[in-house]
């Protein structure tokens, strides 16, 4: 089949490969979101579904919106037998899925109808699902609420993160789209509508989401920093109790501690370096604090010689009480 892609994020690339690799079907066209200045530099960097389109040397157009009377006849005139979309971050028109032969389908990263929307990855982990998957679906007017032709699932690691979960997805999806755009091909594919009584959001998530309130049980805080792992970002502020430096830092990944004793007020370091939560503590694992890379907790203790006492105070405390740059 003639195959045209819309796509922008690097989810899309493993499927992109295996469609590639196909001998029936054929990526003829590839349509993405423009360049976006990127960097210190603020330079222009393509999108890795362009990338790709590029090296595979398959036609690219970057558009701001697939929408236009331009586009849709650009569309019309590629004559395509399906529309695969991934990861586009535009809504297509009726009428523009409408043009090919055999429909548009979209690969979404959860087992619908759980988390339809904008950030499925992060809130199934931040919910502290066991389980999510992929769904193939045909585009409909409602977003992610097309018909099902396909899931596949997977359980959720104890500290994998939403950037993990994230590039695992997209090598799960792979297959099953190829296996699907088969089917649709031979016309053996079966359309599963959704159940609306199960349907759940997964709705854009926001800077203000990063914030942590120690507060809560070690469980909720532990899925919260995954699940926000690489974008937004868990935050806090670090406070030494000797010398009442404050600094921000991320929190990349943790884990639960079973049986801790915890002791001292929510978001104090106990006596093992541990962070005190309403319910239990978690061990930090990996942090970034503010003009840093990505290092391992021990190295953040070691290198500001963290004792017990110590805590983490949360943003917005801290934009009251803490004289640091930008809080």
């Amino acid at each position: 089949m003639r195959i045209v892609y819309c796509g922008s994020g690097e989810f899309g690339v493993a499927c992109l490969d295996v469609i590639a690799s196909s001998c029936d079907h054929n990526v003829i066209h590839i349509f993405t979101q423009p360049s976006h200045p990127a960097g210190r530099g603020k330079k222009l960097k393509a999108t890795p579904v362009a990338g790709w389109g590029e090296f595979m040397k398959i036609g690219v157009s970057q558009v701001e919106d697939i929408n236009t009377p331009e586009v849709l006849e650009q569309m019309r005139g590629l004559a395509p037998d399906l529309m695969v979309v991934i990861a586009f971050g535009q809504k297509l028109s009726q009428e523009l899925i409408k043009i090919p032969a055999k429909g548009a389908i979209n690969v979404h990263a959860s087992l619908l109808p759980k988390y339809r929307g904008a950030a499925p990855i992060n809130w199934a982990i931040i919910n502290g699902e066991e389980e999510t998957g992929v769904s193939i679906i045909t585009l409909a007017e409602r977003m992610d609420a097309g018909m099902i032709l396909a899931r596949a699932k997977t359980k959720i690691g104890e500290s994998e993160t939403a950037s993990e979960l994230h590039d695992r997805l997209g090598k799960l999806a792979a297959p099953l789209l190829l296996e699907t755009i088969d089917k649709i091909a031979a016309g053996t594919a079966v359309y599963e509508a959704q159940d609306p009584a199960k349907v759940t959001k997964a709705p854009k998530l926001k800077k203000s989401d990063a914030f942590i309130d120690w507060n809560d049980s070690a469980e909720k805080i532990c899925c919260k920093i995954r699940g926000l792992w690489a974008w937004p970002e868990a935050q806090g502020y670090y406070v030494s109790k000797k010398t009442g430096r404050c600094e921000r830092v991320i929190f990349a990944n943790c884990r639960v501690l079973e049986n801790a004793q915890g002791g001292g007020a929510a978001g104090t370091l106990d006596k093992n370096l541990h962070v005190v939560c309403a319910s239990g503590a978690i061990e930090l694992l990996k942090v970034k604090p503010a003009g840093s890379g990505l290092m391992d907790f021990k190295a953040f203790v070691n290198g500001r010689a963290c004792s017990e006492g110590d805590f983490f105070m949360p943003i917005e405390q801290a934009k009251k009480e803490c004289l640091v740059p930008g809080a």
